[in-house]
């Protein structure tokens, strides 16, 4: 037969979209045509292709072969369609039997030796031959541990052209690929622990709460007063990410490119460190077809920011609307995408640029440049910080305490007793954390009493509070109180949630 279907797959944005790599070879003049809306790097492949199959020891004879990526209207990009078309030609030139390729998805970039290379995003495309009923995959051996993670797909890893050709023609078998041993919850010893910090237990209270009900946290202190040594502990009390979760997360870092080989499923919460040189795209994501930025990283886990004011202001500012959806749209002339992007931020910085306000006998800024600092930072971002906190100068004192402090693992184990809470009170409405809920859920889970209302009502007016902090209020009170493991909430419980609200009026004053 002269013409052949080959099916493969494209990623768009976090979407997986299916491609039809037709092929035909007949006689005329020798010529290679590629159409179907190719981008630069995928006509390369016209090149790739023809040369791994002749050093692969399979005969290219000189005819006229037309390759069409269909549809016609999706722009084409990177070089995971190099297989597909050395499949798809060989097959037209009647070496492979058509009914191999027949319910079958092939993925991955060829070497001009004919040796298959790792392509990004092959657990979502696995993820979506499932869904589509696709039973076999053929993909590069580098990917195969990967794509192995979706049970109910027999996924063939394959190292060069070669052996696709030997399996394809009926001349060798392959084994599909194991499930891959998952890589346990490592425990927070693992990681840097709060016990190493000496003082500061407002600053490591606030972090347990934030961390337990998924709450933005703002630290503001002066340099050396250890804000940065508590954000980077962290992720030793973070709790342990669902199978589901560690799979949602896995196809984001796949996408990018940044997934382990020898342990493809993320089983820890991503904690992302920013510099405060990056852009709008680099944070949110974008291009000329967008691909996640950090926040996706994040998603799940941290999104750290620290020296926050050295930001640029139109940058922090694109975090309002992914801070209270949880996701980010991006729009293009050929379509919109939609990335996840739940995460907690937290962020870190000086009162002012010298770190020594409101201490005058030490700061040397002037009232304009404090005030000018301090206004890189605007309300309505302040107004999405749930927990602002102040870390005050370290005394002497603490540094000579011999007695630790308290260990990460056991303010991790409060942290997953919480969740465990969060978790059975929120069963299937989609909400995950304290800090997912809406003002109707606010009415069901966050009822007050007679004495609580008055004590709101106090804090509302003498702080002239917004609509929106007087919920985050509400929320981070309910995670308060779960941390202790009650099911209603008290005063004390609101009045510890009043004190992470006060902090942001003692410098910014409104």
């Amino acid at each position: 037969m002269s013409f052949s279907t080959v099916l493969s797959a494209s990623i768009q944005g976090l979407k997986v979209e299916f491609v039809h790599v037709e092929a035909d070879v007949s006689n005329g003049l020798p010529a290679f045509h590629m159409v179907g809306y190719l981008s630069s790097e995928v006509k390369e492949a016209a090149e790739r292709v023809r040369t791994a199959i002749r050093n692969s020891g399979l005969d290219f004879p000189a005819k006229k072969t037309v390759i069409n990526l269909s549809p016609a209207t999706m722009r084409k990009r990177g070089a995971a369609f190099d297989l597909p078309i050395a499949v798809a030609i060989l097959v037209s030139l009647g070496v492979i039997p058509e009914e191999k390729v027949r319910n079958m998805l092939i993925i991955g970039e060829l070497s001009l030796d004919g040796c298959l290379q790792k392509v990004p995003g092959i657990l979502p495309v696995i993820l979506e031959a499932r869904e589509a009923g696709i039973p076999v995959c053929i993909v590069p051996k580098a990917n195969a541990s990967e794509g192995a993670l979706v049970e109910g797909v027999e996924v063939l890893g394959v190292r060069n052209l070669q052996e696709a050709f030997a399996f394809l023609a009926g001349n060798e078998k392959l084994e599909a690929e194991p499930y891959p041993e998952e890589r346990a919850d490592e425990p927070a010893e693992n990681f840097l622990d709060y016990s190493d910090i000496q003082g500061q237990e407002g600053v490591k209270r606030a972090a347990e709460v934030a961390v337990a009900g998924g709450h933005n946290l703002l630290l503001v202190g002066p340099p050396g007063s250890g804000k940065t040594m508590a954000v980077r502990r962290i992720p030793g009390i973070l709790p342990p990410m669902t199978l589901e979760e560690s799979m949602e997360i896995t196809k984001i870092y796949s996408i990018m490119g940044l997934v382990d080989k020898e342990s493809p499923l993320i089983r820890q919460r991503p904690f992302r460190s920013v510099h405060h040189t990056a852009t709008k795209a680099a944070l949110i994501g974008g291009g000329l077809i967008p691909s996640p930025g950090e926040i996706s990283l994040a998603h799940g886990g941290v999104l750290f920011l620290d020296e926050l004011p050295e930001f640029q202001k139109a940058v922090l500012e694109v975090l309002r609307q992914p801070l209270e959806e949880h996701q980010v749209r991006i729009a293009r002339t050929h379509g919109n995408y939609v990335f996840p992007a739940n995460f907690i931020l937290i962020a870190a910085m000086n009162p002012c640029p010298c770190g020594s306000y409101p201490d005058f006998e030490r700061c040397t800024c002037t009232p304009g440049q404090i005030q000018h600092y301090l206004g890189k930072i605007s309300q309505p971002f302040l107004h999405r910080i749930d927990i602002c906190v102040e870390a005050p100068k370290v005394k002497y004192e603490s540094l000579l305490g011999k007695r630790k402090g308290e260990s990460s693992a056991d303010i991790r184990r409060r942290v997953c007793d919480a969740r465990e809470i969060q978790n059975r009170r929120y069963a299937g409405t989609g909400i995950v954390s304290n800090a997912m809920l809406g003002v109707k859920e606010l009415d069901r889970y966050c009822g007050l009493g007679k004495a609580e209302n008055r004590l709101m009502e106090q804090a509302f007016t003498s702080l002239r509070l917004t609509a929106r902090t007087y919920h985050k209020i509400l929320k981070v009170a309910r995670t308060i109180a779960d941390l202790e493991g009650q099911e209603e909430i008290g005063e004390r419980h609101i009045k510890e949630a009043i004190g992470y609200r006060t902090m942001d009026k003692k410098y910014w004053g409104r």
